[in-house]
């Protein structure tokens, strides 16, 4: 009988029961509501993550006590919002929604918190968050995006270069995977035809850009006409592997340095007494 690992699908003396168990680890899907192009809905990004969170939980639920939250559909996407479609959190706003979930998680017995990021605009914010509740709160919080994991084994699945990108032949071939009835297949050509060239990156600077300076008229960066629902059931199991991977890794879960504590300047690593 296999466990069930998705939080909404638990009772709450289920959930307590699980968050008493020795190092008990929560998994937060954290995508957007913003636009992909004309073929994909706008819960894509937040989609794709709780799909890859949930399938990589199933990998190691008979080792460690895992449930995996509700995907949290906003997170920063201003850039996406001359498309329409887009609901964006600021900096402030997205701090503070993770926050009263640490918080909450803390109070009900979690020991730890990985959060599965498939929304590019969340990567810069969420590894300062990360750490900041970290000191805070005094459990291991980790974030990662899976489409990164797994740089190595993309091109032995996908036809095009530019992927992981946006609305691309990755994401859309995610889709095709877990809700085909949500992909407008016959919008892909209208996807890449009128996309002009964008503005070119600057390795080494960051400002901002709006995604229609990035991908202009079609809000699609990459090429989806490649797409099927097989690829991105491989895309989905290598994310899957990486994810179940880094649960296991213990390294990766040591009890945060408390570096803001008094006195703490006046040790080093040797003094920090590891659990």
């Amino acid at each position: 009988m296999s466990i069930e690992v998705e939080w909404a699908k638990h009772t709450a003396p289920e959930i307590r029961a699980v968050a008493a168990r020795p190092d008990a680890l929560a998994v937060l899907p954290i995508g957007s509501l913003e636009q992909h192009g004309p073929h994909l809905p706008v819960i894509t990004d937040t989609a794709s993550a709780a799909a890859a969170a949930i399938r990589g939980a199933r990998l190691v639920a008979g080792e460690m006590p895992v449930l995996v939250l509700p995907g949290l559909w906003t997170g920063m996407s201003e850039h996406h919002l001359p498309f329409g479609g887009t609901i964006s959190l600021d900096f402030d706003g997205l701090r503070g929604v993770l926050r009263g979930i640490v918080r909450s998680l803390r109070a009900i017995g979690f020991a730890r918190l990985l959060v599965v990021n498939g929304h590019g605009g969340n990567v810069d914010p969420l590894a300062v968050i990360a750490r900041e509740l970290a000191h805070e709160y005094g459990l291991p919080v980790v974030a990662c995006t899976p489409w990164f994991l797994i740089r190595d084994g993309i091109p032995a699945i996908a036809e095009t270069k530019v992927t992981p990108a946006h609305a691309c032949e990755g994401e859309t071939s995610v889709m095709m995977a877990v809700a085909p009835e949500l992909v407008r297949a016959d919008k892909l050509e209208e996807a890449v035809r009128q996309a002009p060239a964008p503005v070119p990156a600057y390795p080494g600077f960051s400002r901002f850009w709006s995604f229609s300076e990035r991908a202009p008229v079609t809000g699609t960066w990459g090429d989806p006409r490649p797409s099927t629902a097989e690829k991105g059931e491989r895309f989905l199991a290598l994310q899957a592997e990486a994810l179940a991977a880094a649960m296991r890794e213990t390294a990766l879960w040591r009890r945060p340095d408390p570096v803001w504590s008094p006195g703490r300047g006046q040790g080093n690593t040797a003094g920090h007494a590891e659990d």
